[in-house]
């Protein structure tokens, strides 16, 4: 999880504050060391660091936080602020042309993921309305137009390439002609990175802009490579300037000081970051989600953003129907297991609840639901369509068939039956009108 280990230490830190009824001057200093040394620990910039605790601790110490009911709690608040704004303020979204058309050039060094990204980038705008195209602009890179054919292909975007020709500046203009020409809203140009920032990368860069003249920049860097990701960051931008960071590979981060120093030190947002390797996993970027992650507080509306995309209106108004008329089967079962997959699994959930942090739940816990999940997959996809719709079939015979079948003991048949009971006795609850009437806690939750 990205921040994992920033968001233990700060927790940690300001359970202690929120213990406190009076706060003192030492108690502030003692809390802001702390953090100084957990912003440290995660790879953020020093003269970041040091800026942000200072701003922090000039706050904190004013009159009106000491001597408040809940000094601990006004300190948070602080630090989140602080955060929000150290990390960008608000979501920095794309930039597209009054005219219809948008070009949006990717650079960065190789080993980032750019041509991935591209792909990943390319799904995101199809899933909002857009009609994107790539361009393979790497020459150099063996197979990187095979790469990006592929990528291509996986996220069902045609992919512009001129194999022929080894001048990029020619091939990006071509594409943008052709993808103009052909209808297509967006044109995304794969360019050429290299193990470092050089002369000769950064001619031809500026040579592509000068030619394609895109609306967005984008520069793509590695969030597991800390600091070097931000000094990439500044290169780029002094040469080239960018408008944007993609940061990839933030699921695998646990530190995170790359997200958190980008901003300050370039001057340019993160717009997205890789949160996996499936070609779904790019998320917006936004620092107060982000900054309430970090401290502990959830991230509600990322989980119901994901909650939306995979609803459907017509499946949840049949689902209903079914409840009432007591018809909630073992493949409407299999069906609501699979929403919750949709959603990125029990850990992906469990990290944007508030009060959620890295060690309430284990990585062993997380592993044996998602097992768990599989096994109940595999039971339900060996039993007969009659004993999926109709479980009161499910004899003792039956059942050894199915365990037999499905890999599964006895018990694990009998544990799923029992579960599949409990959820349609609680489901068949919520979609009752005058359960929802008498608990409005629930209103607009289901």
């Amino acid at each position: 999880m990205a921040f994992e280990n920033l968001s233990e230490k700060l927790q940690n830190t300001f359970k202690k504050l929120k213990g406190k009824g009076v706060l003192t001057e030492a108690d502030i200093n003692e809390a802001m060391r702390e953090v100084k040394l957990a912003l440290l620990e995660a790879d953020v910039n020093f003269k970041v660091v040091k800026e942000f605790v200072a701003q922090v601790k000039e706050k904190a110490m004013g009159a009106e936080v000491l001597e408040s009911l809940t000094p601990g709690q006004q300190v948070i608040k602080i630090v989140n602020d602080q955060l929000v704004e150290l990390m960008g303020g608000t979501n920095s979204k794309l930039t597209y042309s009054p005219s219809g058309f948008t070009v949006l050039m990717m650079v960065g060094l190789q080993g980032t993921g750019k041509t991935t990204t591209c792909g990943k980038l390319a799904a995101y705008l199809k899933k909002n309305g857009k009609k994107p195209m790539l361009a393979a602009c790497d020459i150099y890179r063996p197979a990187a137009i095979d790469q990006l054919e592929v990528v291509g292909r996986t996220v069902d975007v045609p992919v512009f390439t001129d194999r022929e020709n080894r001048v990029a500046e020619d091939i990006a203009l071509k594409a943008r002609k052709e993808a103009e020409k052909k209808g297509f809203d967006v044109l995304i140009v794969d360019t050429a990175g290299r193990l470092q920032i050089d002369e000769e990368l950064m001619e031809e860069l500026v040579r592509v802009k000068k030619a394609i003249k895109p609306h967005e920049i984008l520069l793509v860097v590695d969030a597991l490579t800390g600091q070097d990701a931000v000094n990439a960051a500044e290169g780029f931008n002094e040469k080239l300037g960018i408008d944007g960071i993609v940061m990839t590979k933030m699921d695998g981060d646990s530190r995170g000081g790359a997200a958190l120093s980008a901003k300050k030190v370039t001057g340019k947002p993160v717009k997205f970051i890789g949160m996996g390797e499936k070609f779904d996993a790019l998320e917006p970027f936004h620092p107060e989600r982000m900054a309430s992650r970090i401290l502990g507080m959830g991230d509600m509306l990322s989980l119901i953003e994901k909650a939306q995309e995979s609803y459907d209106e017509e499946k949840a108004a049949k689902l209903e129907k079914k409840l009432r008329k007591n018809e909630f089967t073992l493949e409407d079962f299999l069906d609501q297991m699979g929403e919750v997959q949709k959603m990125g699994g029990i850990g992906k959930m469990l990290e944007m609840l508030p009060g959620m942090n890295s060690k309430s739940v284990s990585d062993d816990e997380i592993e044996k639901s998602e097992k768990e999940f599989r096994q109940m997959e595999a039971i339900i996809c060996s039993m007969t369509l009659e004993e999926r719709r109709n479980p009161s079939l499910l004899n003792a015979s039956r059942r050894k068939r199915i365990a037999a079948g499905s890999g599964q003991p006895v018990s694990k048949i009998n544990s799923l039956i029992k579960k599949y009971e409990d959820a349609k006795k609680l489901m068949k609850q919520f979609s009752n009108p005058n359960f929802m009437k008498k608990n409005k806690r629930f209103k607009g939750l289901f």
